[in-house]
């Protein structure tokens, strides 16, 4: 495969020329009035913030891409699934709670969010994976494959799983609903915390297996699961009014960066898709969590490309190519590697991610970096 155009703008501004107006320059060179919006449902996903979380990307960025995609003609919606760990996303009122909280509204963004995987997070569809390996199909949200054309703005930072959260993970990982995010992220299946269970009984009903039942456990109903009979979809974790019902075994990170890049391929395969990337407070974990920690090193700047695994590797290699901070979490450890994500997270190698992308033929490593 030939090499994809990256296209590149440092963070440094002009007196005629801010950092929104910047970053419209970018996306329109590397080509995103291309696409054909006219009358097109357009999801434009990204990441709302944990609340707590203060690194996550200012919906300022996303009004820029919104107003491109409209003056195009399109119809543009922000959007992004619900966790699947117990937080302040897990469920659609609580995550648009937490967006509202964060400054994501139609006024600041210019269009209207949009959970995608619904109410509980058990709003999806099955899609099959083009040569996929680890996973045959994926659930993702429904609203997001429903759209005719989808766009991905990340914060591109450190993660204590994938090693980095790029394009790929925010799609990937991101665009997967509550069962979608329990098949990548573990091998087992659900197990029920007795302490926490009231015995109400919205997992059986929500059980199309008849793999989970109540019973009474020293006085108390209490839910067990049958594991020959449960199939892992993981719509009794969405349901399970007070998270008792949890997933079991995690699998292994380099396992789960293989199921990322398999999950986006489903979500992009067959449609228009375009990726954004802000290399900006490169926390060394997910926004996911409910704090950000220092950044390990400087503000890079914004790219831009047709190719997420390409713009992965650019964005991954640039970052690398930095000093890392005073004061930071590298600046505390042994730096045994010139890869900062590696030395942050030494359990993880997010090689895997862009070279299974690659080999799954969602994109390549090789790219060309335009700078703008």
């Amino acid at each position: 495969m030939s090499e994809s155009n990256v296209y590149f703008t440092t963070f440094r501004t002009t007196f005629t020329e801010n950092l929104l107006q910047k970053l419209r320059r970018l996306v329109k060179a590397a080509g995103i009035d291309t696409i054909d919006f006219k009358d097109k449902f357009t999801a434009i996903k990204m990441h709302f913030g944990e609340p707590g979380n203060l690194a996550f990307l200012r919906p300022n960025f996303a009004k820029v891409i919104a107003d491109i995609v409209k003056e195009n003609g399109g119809k543009p919606f922000l959007t992004d699934c619900n966790t699947l760990y117990v937080g302040g996303r897990k469920n659609a009122p609580d995550h648009l709670d937490a967006a509202t909280m964060n400054g994501f509204n139609p006024l600041t963004t210019g269009c209207q969010i949009i959970i995608a995987d619904g109410l509980k997070g058990t709003d999806d569809i099955e899609v099959p994976i083009k040569n996929g390996v680890y996973c045959k199909t994926a659930k993702i949200g429904r609203a997001v494959i429903d759209a005719d054309v989808f766009i991905s703005l990340n914060h591109f930072k450190g993660h204590e799983n994938a090693g980095f959260g790029g394009a790929l993970k925010n799609i990937g990982m991101g665009c997967g609903s509550r069962a979608g995010k329990m098949e990548m992220h573990y091998a087992g299946k659900p197990i029920v915390h007795q302490e926490l269970c009231i015995g109400c009984g919205a997992c059986t009903r929500s059980c199309a297996h008849t793999g989970v039942t109540i019973s009474e456990i020293d006085g108390r109903k209490k839910a067990t699961v049958d594991h020959s009979k449960c199939v892992g979809c993981g719509r009794c974790i969405g349901v399970c009014p007070k998270d008792a019902m949890q997933p079991n075994d995690s699998d292994s990170n380099e396992k789960l960066n293989c199921k990322i890049a398999e999950y986006t391929s489903a979500v992009i395969t067959g449609r228009p898709n375009f990726h954004v990337s802000l290399v900006m407070d490169l926390s060394p974990n997910c926004d996911c969590h409910s704090e950000n920690d220092a950044p390990f090193a400087p503000d890079v700047g914004m790219f831009a490309s047709f190719d997420p695994v390409a713009l992965d590797q650019a964005c991954a290699d640039a970052v690398n190519a930095m000093p890392k901070l005073a004061g930071s979490c590298l600046d505390e450890m042994p730096c045994e590697t010139h890869d900062h994500f590696i030395n942050v997270h030494p359990d993880t190698d997010w090689h895997s991610q862009v070279e299974h992308a690659e080999k799954i033929g969602i994109g390549t490593r090789k790219y060309k970096l335009i700078k703008i």
